[in-house]
């Protein structure tokens, strides 16, 4: 295949146009996490002259030593030590936690490496799958052994994380380094995905209604009403989840592709091409760390009531905040470096994108995975958790309907964010004692009733 050079560009050559629009696509995919990423040194590897050895040393320089966050490797196996000599519930927690941070890294970069070979459209549906695996995982293995308030918390803490935390401190820092500039941004995207987050807190939002509608009339509901309408409920969000896949990776591609200034060129730099890593290596070490993943969300899982107890914080605010804020690390200094860079709409792509996966398909995903293992998953929050998304939807939608940002919008989504933190911190007893039958709570131990 010729080369697509400036000269045959502008010659109009619809192929390398074509071609190079899915070099840029692929780009744009992979932008979200190449500010951790360090560039390896190949000097060291030529040195190596037996051809497999050298490729596994590349492969582990790549994906291990390729991040600046390749220190956090080590608390993996010290974590597994933790638990196999029993250090400490603690101990296992926070080493767990900080060993997931280089995962979801890695993860992202391994599923970038994939788009290169599979093209963007089943790239881009790759990477959508994984972008959030670490919750994801998180809350199968929370919904499989039965502990429902904890999926429920640490999925709403990640909607809440990036819609205020993430997309506010980017903002803010943005819009302090860009202060003689305007910081502008393609409202189309944001007008995406702000739809999508409104219908997926109605979703959320109508379970709670409908029992607060049939406690009004004194006609009683039961868990089995609320239950249904969350599993209907999930299904519609998983089936616009999916058009909405077709329409950001097909369709309407260009929405979602982040604008270049005028100054850049239109070639990929180097920094963002194929690294030595082939697709059986990046395929295996994408189901290693998966499997890696999965262990230390089981610790987690297992760990996080015997936290809770020990520092004294109640399992809802470590799972709506503490959990998402590692989770959203790389994601979080990604976005901010690219508000930095007066980029945003990487960042919104980065901030809102996972929100809306989150709430459109990792939640309803995790409503029908506990009706396939019969376990009673539902969309039911309290009247508090729903009021703080509610809030945090509206005020995200309204920051971002005029297309042009500055420090202070920041500043009002970060602040919203430790108001709420600070409410689930002063909670004593979040986590909900729900019984069998979904929507109907007992009360908490220490609560004296009327």
């Amino acid at each position: 295949m010729a080369s697509c050079d400036p000269a045959t560009m502008e010659n109009g050559n619809r192929s390398c146009n074509k071609e190079l629009g899915n070099r840029i696509g692929l780009t744009n995919m992979a932008s979200a996490s190449s500010s951790l990423r360090k560039r390896s040194d190949i000097a060291l590897l030529s040195k190596v002259k037996h051809p497999v050895l050298k490729q596994i040393l590349a492969n582990l320089q790549e994906v291990v030593l390729g991040t600046k966050l390749a220190i956090f490797f080590l608390s993996i196996p010290i974590a597994i030590a933790a638990k196999y000599f029993k250090f400490g519930r603690p101990c296992v927690f926070v080493l767990s936690l900080l060993g997931l941070t280089p995962l979801a890294e890695r993860l992202s970069f391994l599923t970038e490496q994939i788009a290169f070979y599979t093209g963007a459209t089943v790239g881009g549906l790759i990477n959508a799958t994984c972008g959030n695996a670490t919750e994801l995982i998180i809350a199968l293995i929370a919904l499989y052994q039965g502990k429902i308030e904890v999926v429920k918390c640490s999925l709403l803490g990640s909607i809440l994380s990036n819609l205020l935390l993430v997309l506010g401190t980017s903002l803010l820092s943005g819009g302090l380094a860009n202060l003689n500039k305007e910081q502008k941004y393609d409202r189309k995207q944001a007008d995406v995905n702000s739809s999508l987050m409104l219908l997926a807190l109605l979703c959320q939002m109508l379970p709670l209604m409908f029992k607060f509608a049939y406690t009004k009339r004194s006609t009683g509901t039961t868990g089995a009403q609320v239950l249904l309408l969350s599993r209907t409920s999930s299904i519609i969000m998983l089936l616009c989840y999916v058009v909405y896949l077709f329409f950001q990776l097909k369709s309407h591609r260009h929405l979602f592709e982040a604008q270049q200034d005028d100054g850049e060129s239109n070639e990929v730099s180097k920094d963002e091409q194929p690294m030595v890593i082939g697709f059986p290596s990046a395929v295996a070490w994408l189901v290693g760390m998966t499997v890696i993943i999965a262990l230390l969300s089981d610790y987690i899982v297992d760990t996080i009531e015997a936290v809770s107890e020990s520092w004294g914080l109640s399992v809802s605010f470590i799972s709506i905040i503490l959990l998402p804020i590692v989770g959203n690390a790389c994601e979080h200094t990604s976005a901010v470096i690219f508000a930095f860079k007066n980029k945003l709409d990487i960042t919104l792509g980065v901030a809102l994108g996972s929100s809306t996966q989150i709430a459109m398909f990792v939640l309803p995903l995790n409503v029908a995975v506990g009706w396939i293992i019969g376990t009673d998953m539902d969309l039911s929050y309290n009247i508090l958790e729903t009021g703080s998304l509610f809030f945090a939807v509206l005020l995200t939608t309204f920051v971002l309907q005029d297309g042009t940002s500055h420090y202070l919008k920041g500043l009002v989504l970060v602040l919203c964010y430790f108001v709420i933190g600070s409410f689930f911190f002063l909670s004593s007893d979040p986590l909900h004692q729900t019984n069998a039958v979904i929507g109907v709570e007992t009360p908490a131990k220490g609560v004296i009733e009327a």
